[in-house]
C-alpha cells in the first residue's frame, strides 16, 4: 500500500476517559497499526439514485437513512429499501443547472437534522437558489406522516449571494455543542479572486457557527471567536478555507475533521480539536495544503493533518472517524476519499499523537460523500447512483 505522511508507529494506544454520554466506556483515540483493507467489504444498499451527494440519519431511533440528491430530492431508506415517495422535493426552487446532466457544483448540497429532531421535528437544508445564492432553510416534518416533510413550513434562516457558480461549500452539521456549523466556499472562480480565504470580514471561505435554537433566523453564540471585536464577522468559526466538501465531528471525542478541496496540486484534511475556541486559520489562499500558493501572510496558519497531490486524485471528499462496532479494526480511523480517482485513505494517530495516512481502498467510484447511521456504521456514496455500506469482510 502506498504511504504518505507516515511517521513511526509505536506499540501503545492512548485511551481517553469516557464522555458525559456514557461514563462506562473508554474512548480510543490512537492505534498501534494501520487498518487492513481485507477486513472490509462494500455492500450496495440502494442503486437507483440520481446524483446522490450525502447520506445521514435523523437521530430519532428509527434507523432510517436519508439520502440527498443534488437535483433536489431527499429519499428515505428503510431496511435497505428506498421508499416510493421523497421525504422532501425542492427541485423547483434550486439552481436549475442541478436538473441537467451537465457538471455543476450547484443544487441541493446539505441537510442537517436538529439534535432534538425526535421531539421537535426540525431539520435544515442547504441549497443554491434560482439566482445561484446559498440558502439555508429550516423545515418541519409532517405532523401526520414521519416519512414526509411539511413543504409549507420552510423558513429561510441564512442566505448569501455567490459571485460565481462554483465553490458553494454546502455541508452542514450540528456540533456536540448543539450549534449549527455551515461550510461556505471562497466564492468560486479560481485562485480566490475575492481574497475571501484571508478576509475575516467576508463570510465566504469559512465555517460558520450559528445558534438556531431560539428566535428566527438565528443568534450568534457568545463564544464565537470574533464576537465583541472588529477582527472578523461574528458568524465565523474558522477560516482560510477554499471549499470544504464535507466536514464531520468524531462521535466519540467531538474533534472536527475538514476536507478542503485544493486548486492546482494539493488536496488536504484539516483538524480542529474538540476543546478549540475557534478562530483557526487554515491558510488558503496563501497556502495550498503545505505548499505556498499565492504567498503573503496567513497569521497562525494551521497545517493539515494529511494531504495528497493531483497525481492520485483531483478533489477531496471528506468522511468520518469510524466509531461503529461491526469493524473493530477501523476503530479511531478517519476515512476520506477522492471524487476523481475513487481512492479511499485512512488517517489515524499513533501513540506519539502523530498522524499516519495510508491508501486503504481503490473503489473505482466517483465518491461524492460518506455518511453514518445511528449505530455509527459508515456508508460511502458513488455519484453515479449507489449508496454502499462499509461492512466487515
Amino acid at each position: 500500500m502506498k504511504k504518505f505522511w507516515i511517521v513511526g508507529m509505536l506499540l501503545l494506544s492512548i485511551i481517553l476517559p469516557a464522555t458525559a454520554q456514557d461514563d462506562t466506556e473508554e474512548i480510543v483515540i490512537t492505534r498501534d497499526t494501520a487498518p487492513l483493507p481485507a477486513n472490509v467489504v462494500l455492500t450496495p444498499v440502494v442503486s437507483d439514485l440520481n446524483r446522490p451527494l450525502y447520506v445521514t440519519h435523523a437521530g430519532d431511533e428509527s434507523n432510517r437513512l436519508f439520502v440527498l440528491e443534488q437535483s433536489g430530492e431527499i429519499w428515505i431508506i428503510e431496511d435497505d429499501v428506498k421508499l416510493d415517495q421523497p421525504f422532501l422535493d425542492v427541485s423547483g426552487i434550486i439552481s436549475q443547472s442541478a436538473l441537467t446532466g451537465s457538471y455543476t457544483e450547484q443544487g441541493l448540497l446539505g441537510i442537517a437534522f436538529h439534535p432534538d429532531y425526535a421531539t421537535n421535528g426540525l431539520f435544515f437544508v442547504n441549497y443554491t437558489d434560482l439566482n445561484g445564492g446559498t440558502v439555508v432553510a429550516r423545515y418541519n416534518v409532517s405532523l401526520s406522516n414521519p416519512n414526509i416533510a411539511d413543504v409549507g413550513s420552510a423558513q429561510i434562516i441564512f442566505q448569501i449571494a455567490q459571485p460565481f457558480s462554483n465553490h458553494n461549500g454546502g455541508h452542514m452539521d450540528f456540533g456536540p455543542d448543539g450549534y449549527l456549523y455551515i461550510s461556505l466556499g471562497d466564492g468560486g472562480s479560481a485562485n480566490d479572486p475575492l481574497g475571501a480565504g484571508q478576509n475575516t470580514q467576508l463570510l465566504l471561505g469559512s465555517i460558520l457557527r450559528l445558534d438556531v435554537n431560539g428566535q428566527l433566523p438565528y443568534s450568534i453564540p457568545e463564544d464565537n471567536p470574533f464576537v465583541g471585536n472588529d477582527a472578523g464577522a461574528d458568524e465565523i468559526w474558522s477560516y482560510g478555507l477554499r471549499n470544504v466538501w464535507r466536514f464531520s465531528f468524531d462521535a466519540a471525542t467531538g474533534d472536527m475533521y475538514l476536507a478542503d478541496v485544493g486548486q492546482n496540486q494539493w488536496e488536504e484534511i484539516n483538524f480542529q480539536p474538540a476543546d478549540s475556541t475557534g478562530g483557526e486559520n487554515y491558510g488558503w489562499n496563501v497556502w495550498e495544503a503545505t505548499t505556498i500558493f499565492a504567498g503573503g501572510t496567513a497569521e497562525g496558519h494551521i497545517l493539515p493533518i494529511a494531504e495528497y497531490n493531483h497525481s492520485v486524485g483531483c478533489s477531496v471528499t471528506g468522511g468520518y472517524v469510524y466509531r461503529g462496532e461491526a469493524i473493530p479494526d477501523l476503530e479511531a480511523v478517519y476515512l476520506f476519499s477522492d471524487y476523481c480517482s475513487g481512492r479511499v485513505w485512512a488517517t489515524y494517530r499513533d501513540s506519539n499523537m502523530q498522524w499516519n495516512t495510508i491508501e486503504f481502498l481503490s473503489t473505482g467510484m466517483q465518491v461524492s460523500s460518506f455518511g453514518v447511521d445511528e449505530a455509527n456504521e459508515m456508508y460511502i456514496i458513488d455519484y453515479s447512483g449507489t449508496v454502499y455500506r462499509i461492512d466487515p469482510a
